[in-house]
Formats: C-alpha cells, structure tokens, sequence
C-alpha cells in the first residue's frame, strides 16, 4: 500500500517539478558553496520567509555579487525591515533581492549617498533608470551583513517574478546540499465542532508518534466521530548546517485518496499575514511553537494545492481509515506518518468548555465597542471567526481579550483624554502592555484634538502612559576637544526607555550630515569619507527626538586636520 501511494505521489511531485522556470540563468549571489540559515516560505512570526538566508560564516562584508545581468531597479534604505536592500531587474522579467547588506559596491554606494545627503535622510528608497546603474553576471554590486531586523550577519536573497510574488529561488538551479528527510517533532489532533471527538474528548490532543526503522512513524490508535483535522510541528536540516529550517511540501491522503497539499513554491505578499490562520495560533502565543494545521479555515491561501473537503476528515461511525502524511524538502527527502482511525461512539467524558462573555464577535461585521473613554472599532473581517471577547475597561487601562485570536486585518483603539491638563496631553501615548510585569511597548499613536488612537493587530492589554523623560545621547569612541584626525568613523550613543526613537539630526558646523543609525547597538555612526571638512575646529550637533516629541540636543568640539 505505501509503495503505491508513493508512486502516485511521486509522479505527483514530478509533475509539480516541470516548471519553467530557467534552470541556468541565476548564478549564486554569493561566492563558495552555499548553506543556508533560512528556507522559503518558513514560517515567521506573521508571514512567511520570501527568499533564502544564507550563511556568511557569522562575518559581515563577504562580497555579494549579481546573481544575473541586469539594472538596479531599486535601493531602499532603513533601519528596520531589510536594512540596506538592493533590487536588480533582469531582461527575462525576474528580480532579484539582496538584503541586509552593510554597503553597497563603490559605484552604487555614491549614487546613493548623493540622494542622502540631497534629502538629508539617511533612510531613503530610489528607484534608478535602466541606464543609470547597469549591471552584469557576476559583478560586485554589495557587501553583506546584518542590516535591519536581521538576527545575526547573513544574506537575505530572493527571486520575484513580474508579480512581484517571490519564488523558491531553489526552482532556478540554486543548489543547497541536502540528503536529510525533514524532521516530525509532534503532531496533533482537532475536533472541529461541538459534536466531533477524539477520543472520547471534544479538545486538542497530542498524538504519540512511533518511529519506525526507516526513519518514518506510526501513531497509535485514534478513536473519533466527526469532523476531524491535524497539525504538525515538522521542520528540516540542510547536511552542512544545523538550523531548523522549513519543509517545501506537505501531502496527506485519506484512504487513498488524496486530501491535502500544501507547497510552498511561490506566495504573494498581500496572503502572507494568513500565516496566522495556517498555524494554531493559540499554541504559538502559548507555547512558543508552531504547528502547521493539515485542514484549511477561511484563509486562501494560493499555497493550497489539492484540497479535498478543506482537509478535514469526516469520520463515520463503524468505520477504519487510514490517514498518511507526507513531509518532503525541495531534494524530494521525505518522512511518512501512518495514522489509523477508528470511527466509534463512545461515551464522552470531556466535552470542550465553552467561554461565553457579553461581546460576541462576528467576523463578518462591523463591530464598534466602547466603555467609559475608551472606545474599539472592528473592521468587516478583521477576525476568521466568531468568537466572544473579553472587553474590560479600569481606569486607563483597557483588557482586550488576549492575543491568541489571530487578525487578517487591523483595528482601531481610541482613548478620549480631554481630562488631562495640556502639558500632560502632550506627553501621552498608547501602549500595548507586554508580559507578566505589563511592560508598555509603543504602539504608533495619532493625535487629534483630544483624541489618541492607534491601530494595530493584536488583542491584548492597552493603555495610556507618559513619557516625559528625553532621549539619551553621548559620545561613544571620542571624547571632547579631541584630536580626531585619524579617525574614519565617528560614533554617537543614542537611546529613549520608553516611547522609543522618533527622528534624528546631526551636522559639523552647521552642515547636515549622514549619520547611519544602527538601533540593534543603539549607535550613529558618520564616515569620515563623506566629508569635505577642512576647519581645524568642528563643531558636532546632534538633536534627538522619541515619539512623543520629547527633544535631546547634545554637542561637541573635536579637532581634524
């Protein structure tokens, strides 16, 4: 029986594998063999990975180099996000994304310090003509590094097609070493409705998996009635690094039909945030893993391939079915799970308790809640479901349910403040409170009149706080009226404890420069290189401004010639 099941697969699978895509046009952005610390479409906290992370053996500076001929059709700039990004278009209709890069090569890296310095922004996004900065295979056109949110030194690459949907870089010839089959860490069951169980229970349960000698595994028994789905916590490993990565494909069949698949080839950015809806939410906000639900909710994923029934099992009464799932890698590795179930009616002992509170949510409706000067606005669809929802107001404080509710969409908080004096309005905002000890977090806060309001995509604790306090700033590798003359860098300390960094300024001697600030050390840091300063005397300026316009200036004498 399996053997015919992975033959129908199989031939599946290589009917999925004859794409169009060019096999050899895209060379390696990188020099050396390449391992990744990243896959596509892993699953991230709210959306999916878009490209492929690839080791840099924890250096910044390894020299990245056109994947394709072509032109720099974008370059963006920021402190969050990709960092330093550059995108090349090439004549087949393809992009290609670099990421996180520490700087650009010497041509492009002037081009865009030139329209920094013109703007005085050192977050910036271009977008150059064809003829402007044209490229070919191979050329150096970046320096990697750890740029934005980036957790450690690496290349983020990607490859998007006119679409701009990214896809698996993989399908291109890009070659990654792997002869490991992903690895399953747990699975799970879900009875779906008040009337389906599993044994004997209306609620979640773990599954025990039993391994088996050639790597695939075996469950024990399930006694069910109704509508049933599973979950699975599975990820892979590469043969030359131990990350945990994602899988490329997963396939379950139902008797020997087919039931579900889900392939993560190619995705777009507007469906990525429905990766809340793929995965249990909850356990992800509870436990801290995510298990990828084997069943479709009301997302649409286009990463859903064939789907019979939305995955889910209905199981009769009286009745023995067999349940096999398959997890592969892009290398076609693959671990099997055998689940036999058995349909019965037996007792129940544990229903699901169900929480009712005032404040039922339907999904598909506009829904505005509002308690002393504290008011909520839910979006059509902002939730998949219906649900009821805990609303409590004390005070300044607002309790809105918790956050293992997952959104497709954002919602509006607002707080009336008119009962404070002015100069303590000015210094409000919302937060989002965070943690057992309610840390206030900043949520981006608008003001107009007496009204705050802030929107966002997470239930949870809200409330108003002040910040009266500046931001910080002080001198990190030089001290005042300092000789500075074989310095190539010049580096500034900035933070704010509270509302968090707003905006920054900095010139010599009234003259704007470009100061790059890197928020993962706190630092500002000005190249030397830039500048055509010639006074032996320079005076350093620096103002500093957090969210809620509290304002820091903080100057210095250094000496150059």
């Amino acid at each position: 029986m399996k053997f015919i099941l992975s033959l129908l697969l199989f031939c599946s699978l290589l009917l999925n594998a004859q794409n169009n895509y060019p096999q050899d046009y895209f060379a390696n952005p990188l020099e050396g063999t390449l391992v990744l610390a990243g896959t596509f479409a892993e699953l991230r906290s709210n959306h999916f990975h878009s490209g492929l992370d690839i080791k840099t053996k924890q250096r910044i500076g390894l020299k990245v180099n056109a994947s394709a001929s072509g032109f720099v059709s974008r370059i963006k700039i920021a402190h969050y996000g990709y960092g330093k990004a550059l995108y090349i278009t090439h004549p087949n209709g393809y992009t290609t994304v670099y990421a996180h890069l520490s700087k650009l090569s010497p041509e492009i890296e002037a081009y865009i310090k030139k329209k920094q310095y013109e703007a005085e922004s050192y977050e910036i996004e271009l977008f150059p003509t064809p003829e402007e900065l044209p490229v070919t295979q191979g050329e150096l056109v970046a320096y990697s590094g750890n740029t934005g949110s980036s957790g450690g030194p690496h290349l983020h690459f990607e490859i998007r097609n006119k679409d701009e949907h990214p896809i698996n870089p993989m399908l291109f010839g890009i070659d990654i070493l792997d002869t490991k089959a992903p690895v399953v860490q747990s699975l799970y069951v879900y009875p779906l409705d008040s009337t389906s169980f599993v044994n004997k229970k209306n609620k979640k349960q773990k599954v025990r998996l039993v391994p088996l000698k050639n790597g695939d595994f075996v469950t024990e028994k399930i006694d069910a009635i109704g509508n049933i789905g599973f979950g699975i916590k599975t990820i892979d490993r590469q043969d030359l690094a131990g990350n945990s990565n994602g899988v490329y494909n997963i396939q379950t069949v139902i008797n020997g039909l087919r039931n579900f698949e889900i392939d993560f080839k190619e995705f777009s950015f507007d469906e990525t945030k429905h990766i809340n809806a793929l995965i249990d939410y909850e356990h992800f906000k509870t436990k801290r893993e995510r298990i990828q639900r084997l069943y479709r909710q009301d997302n649409q994923l286009s990463l859903y391939k064939s789907v019979s029934n939305n995955g889910i099992l209905t199981i009769k009464d009286s009745t023995n079915s067999v349940y096999k799932i398959r997890v592969s890698d892009y290398k076609n590795n693959s671990t099997w799970i055998t689940v036999n179930i058995k349909g019965t009616k037996k007792t129940i002992t544990e229903p699901k308790e169900k929480k009712i509170t005032p404040y039922f949510i339907k999904a598909d409706q506009v829904t505005n809640l509002k308690q002393d000067k504290i008011t909520v606005d839910f979006y059509k669809d902002t939730f998949y479901n219906d649900f009821y929802l805990d609303f409590e107001v004390k005070n300044d404080t607002l309790l809105l349910h918790d956050d293992t509710v997952p959104t497709q969409k954002s919602f509006n908080i607002s707080f009336d403040v008119s009962q404070y004096n002015d100069a303590d309005k000015s210094k409000l905002f919302i937060a989002r409170l965070l943690g057992y000890k309610d840390y206030p977090a900043y949520s981006t806060t608008k003001r107009k009149g007496d009204i705050l309001s802030t929107t966002t995509k997470y239930l949870g604790k809200y409330a108003l706080a002040t910040d009266s306090v500046p931001p910080t700033i002080k001198a990190d590798n030089f001290k005042n009226k300092q000789w500075l003359s074989n310095f190539r860098y010049l580096k500034v300390k900035i933070s704010d404890d509270l509302s968090g960094i707003s905006n920054y300024r900095a010139t010599i001697n009234g003259k704007f420069i470009l100061m790059e600030y890197e928020y993962k050390t706190n630092t500002l840091t000005y190249d030397f290189n830039d500048g055509d300063f010639t006074d032996t005397n320079n005076n350093l300026k620096v103002i500093v401004t957090d969210n809620v316009g509290n304002s820091s200036t903080f100057e210095a004498l250094f000496y150059r010639k």
